[in-house]
C-alpha cells in the first residue's frame, strides 16, 4: 500500500483527479460564451500539437509498426468523438451532475477490457466499482420526484451526451493502453494530440463548410487565455492518464479517476451556482469509498 502511494502511478492518478475537473470548467465556460463544442475540441488539440512538434523534431520515431497506426486511428477517432460529446454535455448540463456520471466508464472499460486486453479484476475491484456506480445514484437522482429514482433523467440531452462521451472514451482508453504497451506514455500522448487535432479539424471543416469561420476565431481571440488554460489542463490530464495506465489496469484506473467527482461537484457549485450540494457530495463520497477499496485490495 505504501509503495503504491509513493509510486509514479499514484502521483499520476492524483494529478488526473485534480486536473480533469479544471479542464471541464474551462470547457463549460467557453461553450457558455458561444464557442462551438467541436471548435473547443479542435483548438485544444491544436494548442497541444504545437508543443508536441518541439518534442518530435529532435528525435522523430522510426519503424513504427502497422499495428501502432491501426490502434492510433481507432484511438483518435474514439477520442475525438468522446471529447466532442463531453463538451456538448457540459454546454447543456450541470458539471456537478455530469462529472460523477462518468463513473459508469469503469464498467464499460471492464466489459470491453475482458476481451481487448484480457484484464480480469479481483472481487474487491468489482465491489469498489459497484460502490462507485451506487454513489452516482444520489448524484443523478431527481430529489423532486416522489417515485424515487426517475428514468426520465436519461431522456435529457445533456445526460445522453455524457453517456455517449463516456462510452467512446472508455473504449478509447483500452486502445490507448495498447499503444502505451507497444511504445510508451510520451509517444501515446503525441499520438493523442496530433492525431486528435487532424481528426477533429477535418470534422470541424466538414460540419462548418457552409458557415463563416470568423465568429469562431473572434471567440478564440477574445478568450485566448481561457483556451490556453484549457489546452494546458487537458494536456496534463491526458499525460497523467497515460502514466497511470502504465502501472495499473485500465478499469481500475478509470474507477480511481472518479474521485474527481468530489472536485466536480464543488466546482459546479462554486463557478456555476449549481444546487443540491449535500446530496451530490454524499453520492460522490460513496464513489470515493469504492475507489479506496480498489487501492487497498489492488
Amino acid at each position: 500500500m505504501l509503495l503504491f502511494l509513493i509510486s509514479t502511478t499514484a502521483l499520476a492518478i492524483g494529478v488526473r483527479i485534480l486536473v480533469n475537473p479544471v479542464s471541464n470548467v474551462f470547457q463549460k465556460y467557453l461553450t457558455q460564451r458561444q464557442a462551438h463544442p467541436l471548435f473547443v475540441v479542435t483548438s485544444t488539440y491544436g494548442i497541444l500539437s504545437i508543443g508536441c512538434l518541439f518534442y518530435l523534431l529532435p528525435d522523430i520515431p522510426k519503424n513504427l509498426s502497422i499495428l501502432f497506426w491501426y490502434n492510433s486511428v481507432i484511438f483518435n477517432t474514439l477520442g475525438v468523438a468522446g471529447n466532442y460529446f463531453l463538451v456538448k454535455s457540459l454546454h447543456r448540463g450541470d458539471l456537478s451532475v455530469l462529472g460523477p456520471i462518468n463513473a459508469y466508464k469503469a464498467l464499460v472499460s471492464l466489459l470491453f477490457g475482458l476481451f481487448l486486453l484480457g484484464e480480469i479484476p479481483n472481487a474487491w475491484g468489482i465491489v469498489g466499482m459497484l460502490l462507485i456506480i451506487a454513489g452516482s445514484y444520489f448524484v443523478i437522482n431527481q430529489p423532486s420526484s416522489t417515485q424515487g429514482f426517475s428514468w426520465a433523467i436519461f431522456k435529457q440531452k445533456d445526460v445522453q451526451y455524457r453517456f455517449l462521451a463516456l462510452f467512446f472514451s472508455a473504449i478509447d482508453a483500452l486502445y490507448l493502453k495498447k499503444i502505451i504497451v507497444a511504445t510508451n506514455a510520451n509517444l501515446a500522448f503525441v499520438s493523442w494530440c496530433i492525431g486528435g487535432f487532424l481528426f477533429s479539424f477535418v470534422a470541424f471543416l466538414y460540419t462548418q463548410k457552409n458557415t463563416s469561420f470568423r465568429p469562431h476565431f473572434r471567440i478564440l481571440k477574445d478568450y485566448k487565455w481561457h483556451f490556453l488554460a484549457l489546452g494546458l489542463s487537458s494536456g496534463l490530464m491526458q499525460l497523467s492518464t497515460n502514466y497511470a495506465f502504465e502501472g495499473i489496469q485500465v478499469s481500475y484506473a478509470l474507477a480511481l479517476f472518479q474521485v474527481s467527482a468530489l472536485v466536480s461537484v464543488l466546482f459546479g457549485v462554486q463557478f456555476f451556482e449549481e444546487k443540491q450540494l449535500g446530496r451530490k457530495l454524499a453520492g460522490a463520497t460513496i464513489m470515493v469509498v469504492g475507489a479506496v477499496l480498489i487501492i487497498l485490495f489492488k
